[in-house]
C-alpha cells in the first residue's frame, strides 16, 4: 500500500493525504495549485512524517 501512496503523491498531491485532517489536504491542494512541485514536496514529507511516527 505504500507504493501506491507515493505514486499517489507524485501524480496528484493531495490524494496522497486523504487520511490526514482536513487543512493538511487542503493545504497539500493550495501548495499544488501554486506549483507541481511545493504539493509533492510537502505530500511526501507528510507520509514520511507518518512513517516515522508509526516507527518510533
Amino acid at each position: 500500500m505504500d507504493i501506491r501512496r507515493w505514486i499517489l503523491a507524485i501524480i496528484l498531491p493531495p490524494s496522497a493525504v486523504t487520511n490526514k485532517e482536513a487543512g493538511t489536504i487542503m493545504l497539500t491542494g493550495l501548495l499544488t495549485l501554486f506549483g507541481w512541485l511545493p504539493g509533492v514536496v510537502f505530500a511526501i514529507f507528510m507520509i514520511l512524517q507518518e512513517k516515522r511516527q508509526v516507527s518510533a
